[in-house]
């Protein structure tokens, strides 16, 4: 492979604000997996965020990557899975996996989808030095015979319409809007855009704890709802504490912790095949890879509010949620599903502007 913009690339990221800000190029903000394409005639490889290669795990894409772009380009966008008119998430983490035969099987039967949104390269020029409304008036243009599964991710100059995006897109499984000088060089790694994602809260169950990789203080607390069964189900972690509070949350909850687990709502973590019909603290996955997922029990009794983003597969935070305050005036068995908001769900089709 020999391309003006060649392989590791740390992909350009984009730092939290809490509103749209004005003047920006807008687009919606993809949930999947972050992806550099690099196409160099036949040869065409898949870098992740961290720079690590994701072509073995999406076989079909790579086959229509090579037949919609052009010979020699590097792409950046996200790779996603829809079912049901929104993206999958669990469905994208599943492609990770070892053995080729459940790769292929699962490109057959969850096909995976490229959505564009800029462009680094394109023949023997790098463009990384170009302005973004230059690169994406070249990206649309090499785009515009493109069909599925590779898509030209939407954009707009006008503020109201990224803030009905921002809307009406989380119904389809998307985070929120991206906001982009339109002036901007590629710069990879850094944080120079800006993205505006939707904050909730709700109140949960602390059941446990992780320790910090640095020593005996707390690293995240395991969060817990009560389904319709009024079963305590795992559904995220609490974390971003100072060295100083993770310390003074382990006194804190000194009085709460178990020396035995058998009593726990949790007590099966340890058994993979309870992971199958329970939400469950320690699940092994393929991400986790040998890192320790023990835990401290602690009696499920106090409750604390954190703010999330988003709930993936309706079941779990998708991201870290982040701590608000404790809710002594709460009981734990008041905190249930039944609190979470859902979004208006929204054509997933009509984000990409497919038919049929």
């Amino acid at each position: 492979m020999d391309l003006p913009v060649m392989p590791p690339v740390k992909p350009m990221l984009a730092k939290s604000v809490a509103k749209i800000p004005e003047g920006m190029h807008y687009e919606a903000k993809w949930d999947g997996f972050r992806a550099i394409v690099f196409r160099d005639g036949e040869e065409v490889e898949l870098a992740s965020r961290t720079t690590k290669p994701l072509t073995r795990y999406f076989p079909e894409l790579v086959s229509a990557l090579r037949e919609r772009l052009p010979g020699r380009c590097v792409v950046d966008g996200e790779i996603v899975i829809a079912r049901g008119g929104r993206l999958d998430f669990d469905a994208l983490t599943e492609r990770i996996h070892p053995a080729d035969s459940r790769v292929r099987t699962l490109a057959e039967r969850t096909p995976a989808s490229f959505v564009a949104f800029d462009l680094l390269a394109l023949d023997d020029e790098s463009l990384t030095g170009r302005p973004l409304t230059e690169r994406r008036a070249l990206l649309e243009r090499m785009l515009r015979d493109a069909g599925p599964p590779v898509h030209l991710a939407p954009a707009t100059g006008d503020v109201e319409v990224a803030r009905r995006w921002f809307e009406q897109f989380e119904g389809a499984g998307l985070d929120g809007v991206v906001a982009k000088p339109p002036t901007l060089r590629y710069l990879p790694d850094e944080r120079a855009m800006f993205k505006i994602k939707h904050e909730r809260t709700a109140d949960v169950v602390v059941a446990g704890y992780r320790l910090h990789k640095s020593g005996p203080v707390v690293g995240s607390l395991l969060l817990g709802l009560h389904d319709d069964q009024g079963v305590l189900q795992h559904v995220g972690v609490c974390a971003a504490f100072t060295m100083k509070r993770r310390a003074e949350l382990v006194e804190e909850l000194e009085p709460l912790r178990l020396d035995d687990v058998s009593g726990h709502p949790w007590a099966a973590w340890g058994d993979a095949a309870a992971h199958e019909s329970a939400r469950l603290p320690g699940a092994p996955s393929r991400w986790s890879g040998k890192k320790d997922l023990s835990w401290v029990p602690l009696r499920p009794d106090l409750v604390v509010e954190v703010a999330y983003d988003h709930m993936e597969s309706g079941a779990r935070f998708r991201h870290t949620a982040r701590f608000r305050r404790w809710r002594p005036d709460r009981t734990p068995e008041s905190c249930t599903f039944s609190q979470l908001e859902e979004p208006v769900r929204y054509d997933l089709a009509e984000v990409l502007g497919v038919r049929g």
